[in-house]
This record gives C-alpha cells, sequence and structure tokens, in this order.
C-alpha cells in the first residue's frame, strides 16, 4: 500500500511515535537556528542552543510562538529555506492585521497531501471515490489541502472551490460525487438546497470531510441525516501546513494527529504550563517534518483535549476533541466565556436550523448579548403569540446553558446571509463605542 497510509506508521507503538519525534524535534531545532535569525534571537534570549534540545521532553525548554509573532516576522522573517527552494505560499485572510504567509518546499506539500490523503482514507476514501472539494482554492489552504490529497489517494477530484450553489449540486448528480470536502456551515446549506430542489434521492454521497470552522454533534447529526452520509471532522491551520494535522475516523470520537509530522501540547492558556493528557487548556503545535516554515510550539489559541485511549479503528496516533473554543476570540459578555457553539447546541436541541447570529453590543456601559434564530418555514408560520413562546423558551434555554440573559429574536426564513465559506456567527460591536 503507498506509503501515506502504512499501519507502521499510524498504528505505531507509543515508543516508535516518540522515537520518530525525538529525532524529527531535534533536526528541526538545528534547521530553524542556523537558517532563521528570528529563531536564533528569541532562542539566544532565553539562553538556548540546539544542544539544550535532546528529545521532545526538553521541548517545553522552547519560547512559544504566536500569530504576533508570525505577523512581525512577514513576510520572510521565519523562511527557513532559500527562497528558490520554496514553490509555494498559502496564506490566510488577514482580517484581524497582517496576513499569515506560509511557505512550502516541494517536499512540504508532498507531506501535506500525505496527511490529508490519510484523512479521506480514514473517511472510506478508495480509488473508486468522486471526491468534491467546495473549499476555497486560492491562498485559502482547505481547497489546494484536499484537493492534493484526494490526488495522492487516485480518487477522481472535481475542484469545485466554494460558490455558485446550483452549479455544485449540478455536478454532485451527473458526477454522482461520493465524498464531499466543504466547511459544515455549507455542507448544511447544500443539503438545505438539496431538498428545497428536491434531489435528496439523486445524491450519492456517503461521507463528508468538514472543517475550517467550530460545529457541535449536534450539527453533525443533523447534516448526517439530510445527506445520509457519515460526517467527519478534519482539523489544520494555515501556520502550520492546513487541513490535515488530524481527522476522524469512524469512531467519530476525536481527531487523530499525525503525530509522525507534529507535536502536540495542552498547556494553561494563562500560565504556559503543560498540562496532562485528558486536562482543557490550549493547542500547541510543533511542525519536525516541515522544510521552508517549521514552526515550534506555536499557540493555536484553540481550546481542546487530548486522549490517548485506545481507538476502535487501530490507529494509535493521540486524538484530540474539536475545538471547544477560542482562548482569544471566546466571547466574555459581563463577565461570562460564552461559546458560539454553547448557543448552536441549544438552537440544534430546539429543532431549529443551524441558521443564526450572534450580535454583542454595549448599552449604558453593559453589555448586550443577541442572538437572531431563522425560522424554518413551518414555525414562519405560527401565529405572533406562538413565536413569542418559542423566543421566551429560547431565552430560558440560553440563560441555563450560559448563566445570563440573552435576547432571542426568531427571524423570517433565508433572512440571516448563508455563507459558502466561512460562517460569521458573531459580530462584536462593542469595539465601535
Amino acid at each position: 500500500m503507498e506509503h501515506y497510509y502504512q499501519k507502521d506508521i499510524e498504528c505505531a507503538s507509543r515508543k516508535q511515535i516518540t522515537a520518530w519525534q525525538d529525532e524529527r524535534l531535534v533536526n528541526t531545532v538545528k534547521h530553524v537556528y542556523e537558517n532563521v535569525p528570528y529563531y536564533k534571537k528569541i532562542m539566544d534570549e532565553k539562553g538556548l542552543t540546539p544542544a539544550d534540545i535532546k528529545s521532545a521532553a526538553d521541548l517545553k525548554k522552547l519560547p512559544f510562538l504566536t500569530k504576533d509573532d508570525l505577523r512581525e516576522a512577514y513576510p520572510y522573517g521565519l523562511l527557513a529555506v532559500p527562497l528558490r527552494e520554496a514553490v509555494r505560499i498559502q496564506s490566510t485572510s488577514g482580517t484581524t492585521g497582517k496576513r499569515v504567509v506560509a511557505f512550502y518546499t516541494q517536499h512540504d506539500i508532498d507531506l501535506w497531501d500525505d496527511c490529508c490523503a490519510r484523512a479521506i482514507m480514514a473517511a472510506g476514501g478508495t480509488k473508486d471515490d468522486v471526491v468534491h472539494v467546495s473549499y476555497g482554492y486560492g491562498l485559502f489552504t482547505g481547497g489546494p489541502g484536499l484537493n492534493g490529497g484526494s490526488h495522492k489517494v487516485g480518487s477522481l477530484t472535481l475542484p469545485m472551490s466554494s460558490g455558485n450553489t446550483e452549479r455544485q449540486i449540478q455536478f454532485m448528480v451527473d458526477l454522482e460525487s461520493t465524498i464531499l470536502c466543504c466547511t459544515p456551515s455549507y455542507a448544511a446549506f447544500l443539503a438545505e438546497t438539496i431538498w428545497e430542489m428536491g434531489l435528496q434521492d439523486k445524491i450519492k454521497l456517503k461521507a463528508g470531510i468538514f472543517g475550517a470552522e467550530a460545529w457541535s454533534e449536534e450539527m453533525r447529526q443533523d447534516i448526517q441525516s439530510k445527506l445520509n452520509i457519515k460526517a467527519y471532522d478534519i482539523y489544520g491551520l494555515t501556520e502550520i501546513s492546513g487541513p490535515g494535522v488530524s481527522f476522524e475516523c469512524s469512531a467519530q470520537k476525536g481527531m487523530h494527529i499525525n503525530e509522525d509530522h507534529f507535536i502536540a501540547e495542552i498547556i494553561d492558556p494563562v500560565t504556559g504550563e503543560v498540562l496532562p493528557d485528558g486536562q482543557k487548556g490550549e493547542l500547541v503545535f510543533t511542525s519536525i517534518t516541515k522544510e521552508a516554515f517549521p514552526l515550534l510550539r506555536y499557540r493555536t489559541r484553540d481550546i481542546c483535549i487530548l486522549s490517548r485511549e485506545k481507538c476502535s479503528c487501530g490507529r494509535t496516533h493521540v486524538k484530540m476533541t474539536k475545538p471547544l473554543g477560542r482562548s482569544d476570540d471566546m466571547l466574555i459578555v459581563k463577565g461570562v466565556n460564552v461559546f458560539p457553539s454553547q448557543i448552536e447546541t441549544v438552537l440544534l436541541n430546539k429543532g431549529y436550523p443551524a441558521n443564526y447570529q450572534i450580535i454583542v453590543s454595549r448599552e449604558k456601559n453593559s453589555d448586550k448579548l443577541e442572538v437572531q434564530v431563522e425560522m424554518t418555514p413551518e414555525m414562519f408560520s405560527d401565529t405572533i403569540s406562538t413565536v413569542y413562546d418559542r423566543e421566551k423558551e429560547l431565552v430560558d434555554a440560553m440563560r441555563a446553558m450560559l448563566g445570563i440573559h440573552a435576547e432571542v429574536h426568531l427571524v423570517a426564513p433565508k433572512t440571516i446571509v448563508r455563507s459558502e465559506g466561512k460562517a460569521v456567527r458573531v459580530v462584536d460591536k462593542r469595539h465601535l463605542y
């Protein structure tokens, strides 16, 4: 079988995984110290040399990197190879500041394709599948990542990108797509449109690989039911490589991290202390096989839990939970930590579609939390008094979940703008005051 899915890699013993990580970390630290002045500077400031890092046990000696470091070093400050050896860049949106630009050698791209191929195969993908990639292409890593992984598996690849939903569905029907790759919010929109067009019996999908935004277990069940598929989570970030850093298997109980390429840590987001497996904290990644843009101890700001419990699929690589929130952009409303996933759970448990928007504002020096929720067509035909009762029920459910009051406004179907990329779930207006 091809090298990207060998039993001796994904089902390796802990001893073998540790040996890989020890050797590759030592080589990576030496590589960046000798080739990246930015790294050499921050290591010198801590009195560290490559000789101080003898194994993964020494990882905690190294300083953290944050997105601020990447912006400060933009564009070439963290490039670890001569520019002529880099063959591609990918980039973040840059909506909160300077763009983060990640560089790849051809070897880096080959390894990234391998990681995404593992994700596709974990979802049941083979050479006989038609992989429908509706992630955005271009600078965004979603499309190129799954596209490369599909090629590596040998599947027929439809590079659809996002947008033009009717064309997406036409190709899905005509070419009998079997695996859908996109954001979960766009998968929900596709499912809704397929049902409206009466084409659910024409769809041949068996699996979906969804990532790039947070989504709840309730949303998974909703998508699975409407598309008659098994929905798999996939995780990645541009800074580390893109999708494929970790992925779900058939157990659907956490995402296996490709530990032969990345070392994961969980830290206390306040103190930076490394926490043991099973405790919730901020996820930190170290790249140990990348050539052009290897990051050491990069703080993702994603909150999750690591687990090494035996998995029914046979893979031995550590699993991470779905991100449970963010350590940096979680909403703090009236002193309470509020995550959109909590609100989504309430809505889906009450039978509402996954189309909502959270608006936070400030009135008279006090935070105001508002949730706009789209009704189904059946709900929209309710009387005014029934709608009022529905809103009150949701207000009570939100208070039980969050511990604070949230105003709830039910709005007409199709009122909230649909997303073909990442859904805009939160509008925080407090910075305008």
